[in-house]
């Protein structure tokens, strides 16, 4: 017997059928004496289909009205997965996020959970009901609504693991665990059989669509060990825990690309102290974030600013910049898409020399122009022509022999 939280991806449940499979999957485990609390995303492509509706009826959407609008879609798995664990024998109840007690910041679309009272969730355990909550919803103090940003089911179900002191989380998604690469990117990319929270963050972070990054930061801070599965077969997964010494015997643990990056260049910044905190301090503020950042050596006592975040936030950082410009004295600003981030990433390059040496070259020899460059203890990152992304993953990641 175990206490279980399983998660359910967009894809595990993306047509009836699917939701039957989760359903029958569910029942083994209660038919074998486990208790259960089951998390559920939505539909495939139901999302996607809400965002575009909103944006038909107003371009740039309330974002309280588009958390009211996008909580629907995981409203409708739970109660589809309760109809057909119903249809099987077993008890089941679907709950909300705000049901279940998920208290977050106020915050809209890109909410955080601040709290889990799940006083309910052990209320309908207790008399054998399998409990089915909705993902990435929660509600605020107000009793507002609120979402947890794409990829949020990830993090209600570590984050309920964690308050219901589980045995054990499991991610089910279309895949059979956390490979070296992405599989649709690299064919000979392999399944990583155990991986630290650390290197699983930084994937995560930088492009790796497996797990959403705030989740496993939030199984870090709360010891969640947690295995990410395929939710189409009984493989086993990848294992996502604390290091161990013998991890940092394997220099990387994977290569990773994000398309979604814009690079945004202000030009003519005047280079006195305060004006990159007030340029940052209002991105922020916004709610854009940032990832990596250049700054030219100053000449006549201006320098050029370059930084990267995500294509979702450049009309976001536009309208900032734009109005930052005049108050700051610089002259003009540029934006750009179809740029990608590659990275490696691996605990052991913290004992390990010449990784950044080896991934240039590899680079280089491949006519792969490096645009912009980020480190940190155990990843490099660069900035590369969207286009090269696909062939500049599958050098790194022979560069380094991580194949099988």
């Amino acid at each position: 017997m175990a206490f279980l939280v399983q998660k359910y991806g967009g894809t595990s449940v993306g047509n009836p059928e699917r939701i039957s499979a989760v359903a029958a999957r569910v029942a083994e485990h209660v038919r074998a004496g486990d208790k259960i609390v089951v998390v559920v995303s939505a539909m495939s492509g139901v999302t996607d289909n809400l965002i575009k509706l909103a944006r038909a009826v107003a371009p740039e959407p309330d974002t309280r009205e588009m958390d009211m609008l996008l909580a629907t879609g995981e409203q409708q798995t739970i109660a589809l997965t309760a109809m057909a664990l119903h249809g099987l024998g077993i008890k089941a109840v679907s709950l909300t996020g705000a049901m279940a007690g998920i208290v977050t910041d106020k915050l809209h679309t890109k909410a955080k959970i601040s709290n889990i009272s799940p006083k309910k969730v052990f209320e309908h355990l207790d008399t054998g009901h399998v409990v089915i909550v909705a993902g990435f919803q929660g509600q605020n103090e107000a009793g507002h609504i609120t979402t947890l940003g794409r990829g949020g089911s990830d993090l209600t179900a570590i984050a309920l693991a964690a308050a219901l002191k589980a045995d054990r989380c499991e991610i089910y998604t279309d895949v059979d665990g956390v490979y070296t690469a992405d599989p649709r990117v690299v064919k000979n990319a392999r399944k990583i059989d155990e991986i630290s929270y650390d290197e699983m963050l930084e994937l995560a972070s930088l492009g790796a669509k497996v797990m959403q990054a705030r989740s496993v930061e939030f199984a870090k801070k709360f010891k969640v060990e947690f295995v990410v599965r395929s939710s189409f077969n009984k493989n086993p997964g990848t294992l996502v825990r604390e290091e161990h010494a013998k991890m940092e015997d394997v220099v990387l643990r994977g290569v990773s690309l994000d398309k979604n990056q814009a690079k945004v260049t202000i030009l003519g910044v005047p280079d006195k102290p305060g004006v990159a905190a007030g340029i940052f301090s209002a991105l922020a503020a916004a709610g854009v974030n940032v990832d990596m950042i250049v700054q030219n050596v100053s000449a006549q006592g201006t320098t050029d600013m370059t930084f990267t975040i995500t294509q979702d936030d450049l009309p976001a950082a536009r309208k900032v910049i734009e109005a930052q410009m005049p108050q700051i004295g610089a002259k003009s600003h540029t934006a750009k898409s179809g740029i990608s981030k590659l990275s490696v990433v691996g605990i052991g390059m913290r004992s390990h020399t010449g990784v950044a040496a080896a991934l240039f070259s590899a680079l280089a020899q491949a006519g792969i122009n490096i645009q912009m460059i980020s480190t940190s203890e155990i990843k490099i990152s660069v900035i590369i022509d969207e286009a090269e992304g696909a062939r500049a993953t599958q050098v790194a990641h022979d560069a380094f022999k991580l194949g099988t």
